[in-house]
């Protein structure tokens, strides 16, 4: 996987010469290990043709022939691609196993959001919800019942006041509303839920039940509801448009600025757990970056236009 990503990077280039098109035609036969790992470096870059412009292509080979005047030797310029962010290429997994694609889940929807967007919506009840990044979710009003179905991310709701029950699900159950604001996000194989005002009753898809009250977060699953703990005020930031960092390691907080980039951002092994505390912006992780750059001794590496690591300065 790491050669394909070298083979990848030097091809896109404008470096690339007619012999290094030859070894790669030489190492592409070599194995179907090999094929297989460059057909998995093409499914990525599709993923981002919109910005495989001539221009971002231009910028590219640009930061290409920077970052090669500061180091020695191909394999080892493209290298750090992969290196340096922790598990390479296989950190796209993520991405490729997630509930459903962005765009399906825009098709499936009756609100929407990509990333990096975050949408205010009102409902015809007067309940309120805030819809995150690459998030999408189905409104169902009918009599005697006010449901709203979490596709996919993650959403605060603030209930208006109504005769009719209010009821928010996701693939793990069921949350009834108590008069109440709280935030739902799918993530990963569970759901969590943090509640700031009022309370949600929760019962899982296999009957497991509890009420989660003012203050407190819990994770469930279709099975089971994980120990309650205290709600966590960057649950809720996300909505000022602001990712909040309370003395988190750098890695944790990367991980969910990924959330509103296109793009990959890695993190070296040795930065990965420095500690970061303050608020920063989501809409805007490019300066996100540059505030992290400034206060943290780190260096951040645009290697490609969709390729970003963060090193060791």
């Amino acid at each position: 996987m790491q050669h394909a990503a070298e083979w990848f990077a030097l091809l896109r280039s404008s470096d690339a010469t007619e012999q290094d098109r030859t070894d790669w035609q030489s190492w592409l036969a070599q194995s179907p290990e090999h094929r297989d790992a460059w057909n998995y470096a093409e499914s990525i870059s599709r993923r981002f043709a919109p910005v495989q412009t001539p221009e971002s292509r231009r910028a590219a080979a640009t930061a290409l022939t920077q970052v090669r005047q500061t180091r020695n030797g191909r394999r080892h310029l493209l290298r750090g691609i992969v290196a340096l962010t922790g598990t390479g290429l296989l950190g796209w997994a993520g991405w490729r196993h997630s509930p459903l694609p962005e765009l399906a889940l825009a098709w499936s929807a009756d609100h929407s959001t990509g990333t990096g967007e975050i949408r205010d919506i009102a409902l015809a009840d007067g309940t309120s919800i805030w819809l995150n990044t690459a998030s999408a979710l189905n409104a169902d009003y009918q009599p005697a019942l006010r449901r709203v179905d979490l596709l996919g991310g993650e959403m605060l709701i603030e209930t208006a006041h109504d005769a009719r029950p209010f009821v928010a699900t996701t693939r793990h159950g069921r949350l009834r509303a108590l008069g109440t604001r709280f935030t739902v996000r799918l993530d990963g194989d569970t759901t969590l839920l943090a509640v700031y005002q009022g309370g949600v009753e929760v019962r899982t898809g296999q009957g497991a039940l509890r009420v989660i009250n003012a203050g407190s977060q819990a994770r469930f699953d279709s099975v089971q509801i994980q120990p309650t703990v205290a709600a966590d005020p960057a649950r809720e930031a996300w909505t000022r448009g602001v990712l909040l960092a309370a003395d988190i390691p750098l890695k944790e907080l990367v991980a969910e600025l990924r959330r509103y980039h296109r793009g990959h951002i890695g993190v070296a092994p040795q930065v990965a757990e420095l500690r970061v505390l303050g608020g920063y912006p989501l809409r805007d992780p490019e300066r996100t970056l540059a505030m992290l750059e400034s206060v943290l001794p780190i260096r951040v590496q645009r290697t490609l236009p969709w390729w970003t690591t963060i090193e060791p300065k």
